[in-house]
């Protein structure tokens, strides 16, 4: 593929990220709000028919013009989209740590109840194949869904923890630091499953946060409306359905990382010119130190192998020899 092709392919890749994980939460916020406005509040009366008159007889120019007041919205929230999911993975300042520690203790109570599905103590002397399957699934569950150390406030944060811990370890890679890495190099197949399932991740989470912004909106909104102020439940139900999607769409994250680190965690070996390591304990002593070179600046010593390095990084290419 050439540059001019590269470039296209990653201007329209930014194009749908955007428009899915930005562009479309900010127009459900925005014509939600609208809706209201147009019904009528804040007031005692709300009128859906006369929102309905305005929106069916809108021109061409107020089209574009809600189309662009939407696009300049989403602008200046993507910038904040880590933000997002920071917060909703229980990053949040020292006033709220309250809250946070109650929180966390409803994790760690999940975590006690999954501990305790997997423990053989819990089956009978005799157990059944059946439950030693159903003990052993909700193992791989604890591990996909909780790290190994303090659970975090919320279940995204667990989720995503448990993705940064799991991803490559078994190799000795330490994914926070060598994803980066590995990223760039892995094939437009295993990059595209990433991708969509980040972008999924993503859109939820900014749905979620948008739509509980726009059900705090519609409180206000219908504060003197009587029985129409039940309408903010359905943003609350919307922000609380996307923030469980966002949960399912992290741990698909979280399996698409570790599938990249199964397949093609020897391009970064390759990538630095580095020999391959022969044995799975090699490759773990090899990783780790990269990973603490990577992290801590820790001096090392590299020896170069460039056999095949005028050559693009592929998983079809023949393997160069570990001894150079």
């Amino acid at each position: 593929m050439n540059p001019e092709d590269l470039a296209g392919s990653a201007i329209n890749s930014l194009t749908r990220r955007f428009l899915l994980v930005m562009y479309l939460p900010c127009a459900v916020a925005v014509f939600s709000i609208l809706l209201l406005v147009w019904s009528g509040a804040p007031g005692p009366l709300l009128d859906f028919h006369s929102a309905w008159n305005i929106l069916v007889h809108l021109g061409p120019t107020q089209l574009v013009s809600l189309a662009v007041l939407v696009l300049v919205i989403a602008l200046l929230v993507h910038p904040l989209q880590l933000a997002i999911v920071r917060s909703l993975e229980g990053h949040w300042p020292r006033p709220l740590r309250p809250v946070a520690n109650l929180l966390r203790l409803g994790q760690a109570a999940r975590l006690r109840m999954f501990l305790r599905l997997e423990s053989l103590e819990s089956l009978p002397d005799d157990p059944t194949d059946e439950q030693v399957r159903l003990a052993g699934l909700a193992g791989e569950q604890r591990r996909r869904r909780f790290p190994s150390g303090r659970p975090h406030p919320t279940a995204l944060g667990n989720v995503l923890a448990a993705a940064e811990e799991r991803a490559g370890a078994a190799y000795g890679w330490d994914a926070v630091v060598a994803w980066p890495r590995l990223y760039p190099l892995l094939p437009a197949q295993s990059r595209s499953i990433v991708d969509d399932r980040r972008n999924s991740l993503d859109f939820a989470a900014t749905m979620s946060v948008t739509t509980a912004l726009t059900a705090a909106a519609a409180i206000v909104l219908l504060a003197q409306s009587g029985w129409a102020l039940a309408l903010a439940a359905v943003p609350v139900a919307i922000s609380r359905l996307s923030y469980r999607g966002a949960v399912n769409a992290a741990l698909a994250y979280g399996e698409a990382i570790h599938m990249s680190f199964d397949l093609h965690r020897f391009e970064i070996f390759t990538a630095m010119h580095l020999p391959l390591p022969a044995n799975r304990q090699e490759e773990k002593t090899a990783a780790e130190t990269l990973c603490d070179f990577w992290r801590q600046g820790r001096p090392m010593d590299l020896t170069y192998d460039h056999n095949g390095a005028d050559l693009p990084a592929s998983p079809h290419r023949p393997i160069p020899s570990s001894n150079g």
